[in-house]
């Protein structure tokens, strides 16, 4: 079988709390691991999308309607839908299991996602990840 879910790939999550949000895959499982015996993967994605800018809006609205929340967390197979797109923001140094094991950990590799997902958004690259999915 091709191995077609692989890392910076752009997905849609379908299950849970941020079903309907998008979100990029930054590290896979196919086998599993020995807490989570089937196929798995760790993504980053966003759960608040940037607000449209228009061009009468002072430099401090703009700012403010730029801002991203990202999210973390493993997602089953299953649970995401894969989409032709990839993004290639590197994430993989900051987004690692250890950081999903206590809060403070996954606050800060938060931080770190929304601040580099801002920064893509702001150079106006992968324009269809940051737009809401409307369904």
């Amino acid at each position: 079988m091709v191995k077609f879910l692989k890392p910076n790939k752009a997905i849609i999550v379908l299950q849970g709390r941020f079903a309907g949000r998008k979100a990029v895959i930054v590290r896979s499982f196919d086998e599993g691991t020995r807490d989570r015996p089937y196929g798995h993967c760790l993504v980053a994605g966003i759960s608040k999308y940037p607000k449209k800018v228009i061009r009468k809006d002072s430099a401090k609205k703009t700012a403010k309607k730029s801002r991203v929340k990202a999210f973390l967390k493993l997602v089953n197979y299953n649970h995401i839908m894969p989409t032709r797109y990839t993004l290639d923001v590197d994430l993989k140094d900051i987004v690692t299991i250890d950081s999903l094991q206590s809060k403070d950990k996954k606050v800060t590799a938060c931080k770190e996602t929304k601040a580099r997902l801002e920064e893509r958004f702001k150079t106006g690259k992968n324009r269809w990840f940051f737009t809401k999915l409307r369904f």
